[in-house]
């Protein structure tokens, strides 16, 4: 569904692997021209949300896109009134820059899509979702393929073992991750920061810090390199 005139769109990022290659297909297959970043940040911890990426290394992604970023801050914890509140009024600025569309890195879950589509209707807005229900297996190989680098920052330990935080998101880690896990964790099993790939102007030197556990999940601190800890 490619266009000579796609919609300017701003692409939900999360700073991992989905939203990067949302972001990427978006603007390769023409259904989208990507022209800002939208994320939330925990603003107690200064992190994105749920990934627990510093805004460091947020930063530093934006950069490498060369997009324009637009942060909504969000407190911990987070009742959802609040958060649609001020995501509504992200949507609403958004729209003042001419801007009327999302992309998502949504692939397989309605519920989810869903209720992106309810808040984005009732501002006037519309999703893209490019990478929707595409086989999981086959698209994280795609991905892969594609030069992106990805590590695990996030792991539900309930559903992966707390050993592949910090994991590079490789072949190698798709054929030990177990059989009732999605290979690209859209089930909420893992969360990844994207460091390099074909969306970036130049990769993110990155090292891997503490891995702790917090909230029921396994965090792999991500440090830019140069940034203190």
């Amino acid at each position: 569904m490619s266009s000579s005139n796609p919609p300017k769109a701003y692409v939900s990022w999360s700073s991992g692997k989905d939203s990067a290659f949302a972001l990427y297909e978006a603007q390769r297959s023409g259904v989208a021209d990507v022209v800002g970043v939208l994320t939330t940040v925990n603003e107690a911890y200064g992190r994105v949300a749920m990934h627990g990426v510093r805004d460091g290394v947020l930063d530093r992604q934006i950069a490498a896109l060369g997009l324009p970023a637009l942060k909504v801050m969000l407190p911990n914890p987070c009742p959802n009134e609040i958060y649609q509140e001020r995501m509504a009024q992200a949507c609403a600025r958004i729209k003042e820059q001419g801007v009327r569309h999302i992309v998502f890195g949504d692939l397989f879950l309605e519920d989810i899509r869903a209720y992106r589509e309810q808040q984005l209707a009732a501002v006037g807005m519309t999703g893209i979702f490019p990478l929707w229900q595409r086989d999981t297996a086959v698209l994280a190989r795609a991905m892969i393929d594609s030069g992106m680098v990805a590590h695990l920052v996030c792991v539900d330990p309930r559903r992966l073992g707390r050993e592949f935080a910090g994991r590079r998101f490789d072949r190698r880690l798709l054929d030990e991750l177990p059989r009732q896990v999605d290979p690209c964790g859209e089930n909420g099993e893992f969360h990844t920061l994207v460091s390099a790939g074909p969306m970036f102007a130049e990769p993110i030197e990155v090292r891997l810090g503490e891995i702790v556990e917090r909230d029921g999940f396994v965090f792999a601190d991500v440090i830019a390199a140069g940034a203190s800890t």
